[in-house]
């Protein structure tokens, strides 16, 4: 879902205009950033389902206990917001609270029941996920429309804050090359590569 999440962010841009898209980027991926750090610290991991197949679309499991809990990423997501504040506004930090809490709603679509409520998976309650991975086709396609639909705003934003011809014309230039870029990645992404 990694295109997916930066196809969301480039979409968010439209609403708000201010923030810079390198900080919508990580703000839409910042459970991972963290995932990363928890990883290499043996705290989290990943497992493939398919060892024969471990690049495989959707083909892991994710051990994700705290990044990926609901309530972590809630916390994540305040902090990310309350950080985005000092520095965009009340808007901009709502908005980096949003993208950064709009990962775990489309992991919550993907995954298989995989994420936990609680951090640590406290109290051992049921774990969440709808699997859309075991239908790649439909998961593709929500993939696909949210980086379409994210370059296509993220270009109509761009040139709504362009006020000249040349503004215009690097407008057109950065919302192809942020299309061409998310586009690139969710091939990859559908390749396993």
């Amino acid at each position: 879902m990694t295109p997916g999440h930066f196809g969301l962010a480039a979409g968010a841009k439209k609403w708000a205009p201010q923030l810079p898209l390198w900080a919508l980027f990580l703000g839409t991926y910042l459970l991972d950033v963290i995932f990363l750090f928890l990883w290499i610290a043996g705290i989290e991991g990943l497992a493939p389902i398919d060892p024969a197949l471990p690049n495989a679309y959707g083909g892991v499991l994710i051990h994700a206990d705290y990044t990926h809990s609901l309530v972590g990423a809630l916390l994540i997501a305040g902090i990310a917001g309350w950080l985005g504040s000092r520095h965009w506004g009340k808007r901009g930090g709502t908005m980096i609270a949003a993208v950064t809490f709009s990962h775990w709603i489309l992991d919550l679509l993907v995954h298989r029941p995989d994420l936990p409520i609680l951090p640590g998976n406290f109290g051992n309650l049921p774990l969440l996920g709808f699997g859309l991975w075991e239908v790649p086709t439909v998961s593709m396609l929500i993939e696909t429309v949210l980086v379409i639909g994210g370059a296509y705003l993220y270009y109509r934003a761009a040139t709504q804050l362009a006020t000249s011809k040349d503004g215009q014309r690097r407008a057109l230039t950065a919302g192809v090359v942020t299309g061409v870029l998310l586009l690139g990645l969710l091939a990859a992404n559908f390749l396993g590569i």
